[in-house]
């Protein structure tokens, strides 16, 4: 059996044919690179599912989008915080407690890696630009910034994607004090923390980028495979 990989999504005002709808959306992208590696992709709906799902999967991803409302790490939103989802962030961080209750193999990306720290006791710098010496990591709407990260000697990160890697960006937003319990294992040439992840935990990474906007599915197949021994 292919192990049921859970993917976050959006709850966005969309548009299509005859209909402008509240719609659950999701990049293709994210769905198609778990099937690639052999993973069962299972959409989850935002605030209309709830954290009981989490015991029929084998993996979760959490997926990009908006930024976490302030209030959650005990911050006022910043000028440029203009789009947030607190709906959104109350769905994904009862699935995301769940799963780290059963420590189900988990991959967070850009925004999702940002709930896991804000879940865990972290905070975040509302805006990249704002700090001095930061390169660009968002180059517009619908535009990523190419960077290239190095990762942290015998990390797992290190493991999966060797002491190098040109990744695609798009945050304007980042970790800044890390959470109890996670490390830091990848930065950009600016030194902004790219990759965390849980030490004693069969998998949980985070990754500031965006791995389904490329070709390269290595963390999605590390994500497979670690549920598929769970599985197993």
């Amino acid at each position: 059996m292919r192990p049921l990989i859970g993917i976050t999504t959006y709850r966005e005002q969309a548009r299509w044919g005859f209909w402008d709808v509240p719609a659950v959306l999701l990049p293709a992208s994210y769905a198609d690179a778990v099937a690639e590696v052999s993973g069962e992709p299972v959409l989850l709906p935002t605030a209309s599912v709830t954290a009981g799902v989490v015991a029929r999967l084998d993996g979760l991803v959490l997926a990009g989008g908006a930024d976490i409302d302030p209030a959650r790490y005990g911050r006022e939103p910043g000028p440029h915080t203009t789009s947030t989802r607190p709906d959104r962030d109350s769905s994904e961080l009862a699935l995301l407690q769940a799963a780290l209750d059963r420590d189900l193999p988990l991959l967070a990306i850009c925004r999702g890696m940002q709930l896991l720290n804000v879940a865990l006791g972290g905070t975040l710098v509302q805006h990249l630009p704002d700090v001095t010496g930061t390169q660009p990591h968002q180059l517009g709407a619908g535009l990523y910034a190419e960077r290239e990260v190095r990762t942290a000697p015998g990390s797992a990160l290190d493991r999966i994607l060797g002491t190098t890697a040109t990744v695609d960006c798009h945050h304007h937003q980042a970790l800044d004090r890390i959470a109890p319990g996670l490390t830091p294992s990848a930065w950009a040439e600016d030194g902004v923390v790219e990759g965390v992840e849980a030490d004693g935990r069969r998998l949980c990474l985070g990754v500031q980028w965006h791995p389904e906007a490329g070709g390269d599915v290595r963390l999605f197949e590390h994500l497979v495979v670690a549920a598929a021994s769970r599985v197993g």
